[in-house]
């Protein structure tokens, strides 16, 4: 689970700031935190959910895409090595241009709680920390310097005195300037117990980053459905609990004769080759008190189509699908109606599987003190320098059940747009 994520020198970023999950102490709606119970030591409550407002090129989607550079770097290939990492310095300030940007994460898996940091530059990694906390007290994995001496690494006792301790020196000179060396050290591994996995774990797999639009996981979720019919009844049961009249969903096989498979596979973007001029067809049935109705895909709404792309990171929260246990979405709000981007926000709080939502909006409805708690509302704004600053509205004075949406309106959080009026 993520406590906290830092971030500098990085796109809209120029000076540190801080998303942190940890719950506010003395609030209400406990059904909006969890336990994170790391194994040895008290923790404070971690919130389930953690919404940006802001206006636009404020560096909300900015925030979310320097949350996801860990995980990018972390499933690189080491067939990969030649393409730049996915860093950019702040453009602004000639003096940072060449330095690298820094990202710091804590986190909790598998009981233990860690703290991971990175620099990096797109050419290179400059420097990886990993830090463990078993049972509260802060223990060194390892430490990677690159100076101008060449590359430094530092070990600490927890792997130094394990089984794979006399890999580490092999395993450093193994490791490329655009690899990390976590990834490197678990990819030549087989031995038990490694230090590394269980967190490297996190940093590669820990969430689903919805950053692009839902098009890519809709797409998925259809090719999931053609497998077996209960995906695509799970799917019309989702839609059906946000008021979408959605009674079935099922995949076609299509024949086109007069167009060549090789070019039809081409056009449909699918993932196997098939030498048949065929094409899978979604159809949706929709039940009115009329009757039944099917349309495909193509007839659905904008907003459907995100519903279906949304239901698939959805569902893999569960932890008897998928380990992800963190959701981070930008614009949740797009082509949906905000009594349904309510309803799933509600539908996350409720869930008994402890799992994290972070997502941007512009949708100032959800400011609702009976649904959201202060500490889950964050603000970003540009400075006069053009960089982006990040702030809790729990941060300002006011009670708990202010009207969060008319004070933001009235530009008590800061945070609005200035429009020229003419």
């Amino acid at each position: 689970m993520l406590i906290e994520f830092s971030v500098s020198n990085f796109r809209s970023f120029r000076e540190r700031q801080t998303l942190s999950m940890v719950a506010a102490p003395r609030l209400h709606k406990r059904e909006n935190v969890f336990k994170p119970e790391p194994k040895s030591e008290k923790f404070p409550d971690l919130l389930k959910v953690a919404v940006i407002y802001g206006p636009n090129a404020s560096g909300k989607s900015n925030l979310l895409k320097a949350l996801g550079v860990v995980e990018q770097i972390s499933n690189r290939e080491p067939s990969t090595r030649d393409r730049p990492l996915p860093v950019s310095p702040f453009r602004f300030d000639a003096a940072l241009a060449d330095q690298p940007s820094l990202f710091e994460l804590h986190f909790i898996h598998a009981g233990v709680r860690y703290q991971f940091d990175l620099s990096a530059t797109s050419e290179r990694i400059i420097s990886e920390k990993l830090v463990a906390f078993p049972k509260g007290r802060e223990s060194l994995l390892y430490e990677r310097q690159h100076t101008a001496q060449g590359e430094s690494y530092h070990f600490g006792p927890l792997l130094q005195n394990s089984p794979v301790g006399e890999l580490l020196d092999t395993w450093q000179k193994l490791t490329p300037p655009t690899l990390l060396f976590i990834a490197q050290a678990v990819a030549n591994s087989s031995e038990e117990p490694n230090q590394l996995k269980a967190p490297f774990e996190w940093l590669k797999d820990s969430g689903y980053f919805l950053l692009d639009g839902m098009k890519a996981m809709a797409a998925a979720a259809q090719r999931l459905a053609g497998i077996g019919d209960s995906h695509g009844d799970n799917i019309a049961s989702f839609l059906r609990e946000v008021d979408v009249p959605i009674s079935k969903l099922r995949i076609e096989t299509v024949q086109t004769p007069g167009i060549r498979a090789g070019v039809l596979n081409r056009l449909a973007d699918t993932e196997e080759k098939s030498d048949k001029a065929t094409k899978s067809k979604t159809i949706l049935t929709h039940k009115t008190a009329l009757g039944e109705a099917d349309l495909g895909y193509e007839d659905e709404s904008e907003g459907t189509k995100n519903l279906i792309g949304f239901w698939l990171p959805w569902i893999t929260q569960d932890p008897s699908h998928n380990p992800r246990r963190l959701l981070v979405v930008d614009e949740l709000d797009s082509s949906l109606h905000p009594k349904i981007v309510a309803a799933l926000v509600e539908k996350h709080i409720n869930s008994e599987i402890p799992s994290q939502l972070i997502f941007t909006t512009h949708d100032t409805h959800l400011m609702d003190s009976k649904l959201l708690r202060r500490d889950q509302f964050w603000i970003t704004e540009r400075d006069i320098n053009g960089a982006t600053q990040l702030i809790s509205i729990h941060d300002f004075e006011g009670r708990e059940t202010e009207d969060i949406e008319k004070r933001y309106y009235e530009g008590r959080y800061r945070g609005l747009p200035l429009v020229k009026r003419v």
